[in-house]
């Protein structure tokens, strides 16, 4: 992997292939290795830039009482196009990235062509960081399936979690995190490589926890947001991801939706030869 220095820090990133940029933008407790099944069938297309981000191994990790903040890896983003020259891109991003990609094309939309999201924690759809009881009662009201998702995610994966780590259990903490977002008993089950990066970013998954959170999304900016969408969730997903999925295709203008067969939280992972097929479809379709 090559490296690059932007906004005080450097990253580890691979620039492969030839033609209109496109951007791949991992997830929690990952890394660039999360895009292994990608990268060169992008490349094959595309000039493919695969970076870990920010604390990400291999980069140096997370300073105690760092925040992790959102916005800055939104920054970091942006700088990283510009410097290598990558702009307008087309941005691949998973879960913590999708969420990183919506709020780039929001912000600069001058440097994006196209956004592929896989299953965004876009929470903030609906309910603030930390949700309040208020704000939960008045989306049972008018969105009951989605406010119990949320209210179950809450209940059974970010509030144990953050109570192991704010015991100093990190082990713990992640591996509560993991089986909500991926399912009951999930970590147990994931494959090597997935386990490798897990373990190798323990520290982010804590300070992401632990930290400033998830910055609000917008209804009406989402609405103006004049890029051409493919919303990507796998088949096993757990309820809540499809629900924010739902929102988000209810207000993008430009969308398209895509389910990938036997895949849960991490399809490009679970099932990369449907993956790749969907979102090669999708981008030679935007060119």
């Amino acid at each position: 992997m090559s490296t690059i220095a932007i906004n005080g820090s450097e990253f580890h990133y691979e620039d492969t292939g030839s033609g209109e940029p496109l951007i791949l933008v991992h997830g929690s407790a990952s890394d660039a290795r999360a895009w292994k099944g990608q990268q060169q069938e992008f490349a094959n297309h595309f000039r493919t830039i695969c970076y870990s981000r920010r604390y990400h191994w291999p980069n140096k990790p997370i300073a105690d009482n760092t925040d992790y903040s959102m916005m800055l890896h939104v920054e970091d983003l942006a700088a990283l196009l510009e410097t290598l020259d990558a702009t307008p891109a087309h941005l691949v991003g998973h879960s913590y990235g999708a969420f990183l990609c919506t709020l780039l094309a929001m912000k600069e939309p001058r440097l994006v062509r196209s956004l592929v999201l896989a299953e965004p924690p876009a929470i903030t759809l609906f309910v603030s960081n930390q949700p309040k009881p208020a704000e939960l009662i008045r989306l049972l009201f008018t969105r009951p399936a989605t406010a119990l998702s949320i209210i179950k995610f809450g209940a059974t994966g970010v509030d144990p979690a953050k109570n192991a780590f704010r015991r100093g259990d990190t082990e713990t903490g992640a591996r509560i995190f993991g089986d909500a977002v991926f399912g009951r008993g999930a970590v147990d089950r994931f494959p090597k490589i997935r386990k490798d990066q897990v373990a190798a970013n323990l520290s982010n998954v804590r300070a992401e926890c632990l930290g400033s959170g998830l910055l609000p999304l917008d209804d009406t900016a989402l609405q103006r947001l004049n890029v051409p969408v493919l919303l990507v969730e796998g088949e096993r997903t757990i309820p809540m991801f499809r629900h924010l999925l739902d929102r988000l295709e209810e207000l993008l203008p430009d969308t398209e939706r895509v389910k990938i067969p036997n895949a849960s939280h991490s399809s490009q992972e679970d099932n990369p030869q449907a993956y790749n097929a969907a979102v090669l479809d999708f981008l030679q379709r935007q060119h």
